[in-house]
């Protein structure tokens, strides 16, 4: 299963555990640092999607680990403080930090605001990819991101919008393994938790149009307890 990669830097190893434990079962992949030195190392050697970055570390602040990052990497990184002042919000955000929040926060509010700096990411990517616009094609299956049309062989597919942006998300990596989570990020504009409980419904209505059938997948397959991967031609089914 392919996880949002996310590395937490704080010297609190219980707080750390327990932001993978709730992550984890969202669809990120949660990696720990304890001080500003081993974390700076892990971000420039290592792939991440995000950091949660406290402010206060042994060996090297959060703000002295930020400025360094930005010389070097656009992650995006949420800062975590037990300060709480004005002007180490500032002063964080006015160095590149995509968004603060206290460290008496709920793991709602973390959850919320670390979706919405992973999402700017994400619309970011796509607006700044040279070939974002282009037709997409796995198999019989044609989708064009310009005028937003699909097709199945010669058969045109009238699909709705969050339809049309869940096949595209999921034809742009056919082969692999999308996370509802990763789904979410890129297809859901607001109010994720309703489009999480209806995203079941929309891949049913996807699976439908598209002439599937989900106990033998030709287009879309359902990993259990992962997510959906759309079948790239000659792939084997794992349900």
């Amino acid at each position: 299963m392919n996880l949002t990669r996310l590395l937490v830097i704080d010297d609190d190893v219980k707080l750390c555990r327990l932001l993978g434990d709730y992550l984890n079962p969202l669809g990120y992949e949660v990696a720990a640092a304890h001080s500003g030195p081993e974390g700076l190392d892990r971000l420039l050697r290592e792939e991440f999607a995000a950091v949660i970055l406290d402010v206060m570390l042994p060996g090297m602040n959060g703000l002295e680990v930020l400025r360094e990052l930005r010389r070097r990497s656009n992650v995006p990184v949420l800062m975590l403080t037990a300060l709480g002042e004005e002007p180490d919000r500032i002063v964080g955000l006015e160095m590149g930090a995509d968004d603060y929040i206290p460290k008496n926060f709920s793991t709602r509010e973390l959850l919320a605001r670390l979706r919405a700096v992973l999402r700017r990411s994400v619309v970011t990517a796509q607006l700044e990819g040279p070939a974002r616009g282009a037709p997409v094609v796995v198999g019989d299956l044609w989708l064009d991101p310009e005028t937003r049309s699909a097709a199945v062989g010669d058969r045109p597919l009238s699909l709705t919008p969050v339809e049309f942006d869940l096949i595209l998300s999921l034809a742009r990596c056919a082969g692999r393994v999308r996370t509802r989570e990763q789904l979410l990020l890129e297809v859901a504009e607001r109010d994720f938790e309703s489009f999480d409980r209806a995203i079941d419904v929309h891949i049913s209505s996807l699976r439908r149009k598209l002439g599937d059938d989900a106990r033998a997948p030709r287009f879309i397959e359902t990993v259990r307890g992962a997510g959906y991967r759309l079948r790239k031609s000659g792939d084997t089914a794992d349900e």
